[in-house]
């Protein structure tokens, strides 16, 4: 090793504490490179779902990787944990399907959403709101949220394909589609794949599969074209087209606010739970059993939701996938930096996402929403009227295909299972508020 080298290693090693955890800067590298081939699909994914809802292609890519290079940078320099931002699937899902295209809110609206989840989120972190959020909300409904979230992936990957179609027969919604199309095999084959990688541990297994349907529908499908390999991020047609085109004062409508109000508890939940999980899995944990810089690392998350919304992305997150660097050794936010840097390399590769059909990403979609689905799990049936509320909320969220709607009836049934189960001293003022505020909300809606 030259003197140089060894006098940057230390310089890392200083800053980032890597010895003190236990590390090396080799291994928090690799580890860095091991979430980000893991979450890489998401430049994919997310700017296909948001297409759907009519965001331009070129700006919600380059909004993608800026918000991923700017969130994981962010949580590795400040916070100095092994945890990778990017914008959230689930979160994703609920601003193109449920605010845009379910209740018709414009992008820019949409945007302001973000915008202002963002805001709270990051208020909420700063104060403490969060833990008393934390410590009132009930729990069956926040499990229920990502149970529900991941049926709708499921429901919306498997209809993207083809796989699931709407009935043309009067009585039932929806119908098996043509199971031996080109893209339901596809999609099919390359899910299955990825179950068989994922429990093998093949770092980036996820990415791979898509890489290869890719491949195949290059060379079997008309429609899949080459058109280059690299190119400079666009800064004209829509490249720039959602940079700073947030409506804030149409979010604050109220038919948008409980919309906001699902976005802030989602993330709440979502965030908390799924750092809290990466932060156990690589002994980050202090003697109390609370996350090493915790406070740091929901203030990142919070502050890059913010940032999403301003150049117009989806809401971002700490990606579950972060779990696979920690595994490979991760423990500091060298493994994070790395990530983020990696992120912002991508946005030169943009012309490779055109060679990506909506069969390739759709095994990545259902995979993440089964994945959601373990969320069952954590259901505690032992408080049958909290576990069935949740339930409820979950299945509403895929029935009336609106995030928001599940959120409301689950809030609901709690408040009223509970009075008439004879357990009104376990309502707690968080949830009654919640409850009457979602419900009045939507009674408004429906008066106007």
């Amino acid at each position: 090793m030259s003197g140089q080298q060894a006098s940057t290693n230390c310089k890392l090693d200083k800053y980032f504490k890597i010895s003190a955890r236990g590390s090396s800067v080799r291994r928090e590298i690799i580890a860095g490179l091991t979430t980000f081939l893991a979450m890489v699909y998401s430049v994919i994914v997310v700017p296909g779902m948001l297409g759907q809802a009519g965001f331009p292609p070129t700006a919600v890519f380059i909004a993608t990787c800026l918000v991923a290079g700017f969130g994981s940078l962010l949580m590795g320099l400040w916070a100095n944990l092994p945890m990778a931002i990017g914008c959230a699937i689930s979160l994703t899902a609920f601003t193109a399907f449920s605010l845009v295209l379910g209740q018709q809110i414009s992008i820019p609206v949409a945007l302001g959403a973000v915008f202002l989840m963002g805001c709270l989120f990051t208020i909420i972190s700063v104060t403490g709101i969060r833990s008393w959020i934390l410590r009132n909300m009930p729990m069956g409904i926040a499990h229920g949220t990502g149970i529900g979230i991941g049926l709708f992936l499921l429901l919306i990957a498997a209809n993207g394909v083809g796989l699931v179609i709407k009935n043309p027969q009067a009585g039932l919604p929806v119908a098996l589609g043509e199971f031996t199309s080109f893209p339901v095999l596809m999609s099919l084959s390359g899910l299955a794949v990825i179950f068989g990688l994922e429990k093998r541990r093949v770092p980036g297994g996820v990415l791979l599969v898509i890489i290869a349907i890719s491949i195949i529908g290059l060379i079997f499908d008309p429609a899949v074209k080459y058109q280059g390999f690299f190119k400079l991020p666009s800064l004209g047609d829509d490249g720039l087209s959602l940079i700073f085109s947030m409506d804030i004062m149409g979010a604050l409508q109220p038919m948008v606010l409980p919309s906001l109000l699902a976005l802030v508890m989602t993330a709440v939940f979502d965030a908390t739970g799924t750092i809290r999980a990466v932060a156990g899995q690589a002994n980050l944990l202090d003697k109390d059993g609370q996350i090493i810089d915790g406070g740091k690392a929901l203030t990142a998350d919070s502050v890059s939701s913010i940032f999403a919304g301003a150049i117009g992305a989806s809401p971002a997150a700490v990606y579950i996938e972060s779990a696979a660097g920690t595994a490979a050794g991760g423990r500091t936010g060298l493994t994070a930096v790395v990530v983020g840097v990696l992120f912002l390399f991508i946005l030169f590769l943009s012309p490779l996402s055109y060679l990506v059909p909506a069969y390739a990403t759709a095994p990545a979609l259902m995979y993440v929403g089964l994945l959601m689905l373990s969320n069952v799990s954590k259901l505690d049936f032992d408080d049958f009227v909290d576990s069935m509320a949740g339930l409820l909320c979950a299945v509403f969220i895929v029935l009336t295909c609106n995030i928001v709607t599940g959120i409301m009836l689950g809030f609901a049934a709690l408040v009223i299972g509970r009075i008439f189960a004879g357990e009104w001293r376990k309502l707690n003022i968080g949830t009654v508020v919640i409850a009457v505020l979602l419900v009045a909300f939507y009674a408004a809606d429906l008066a106007i």
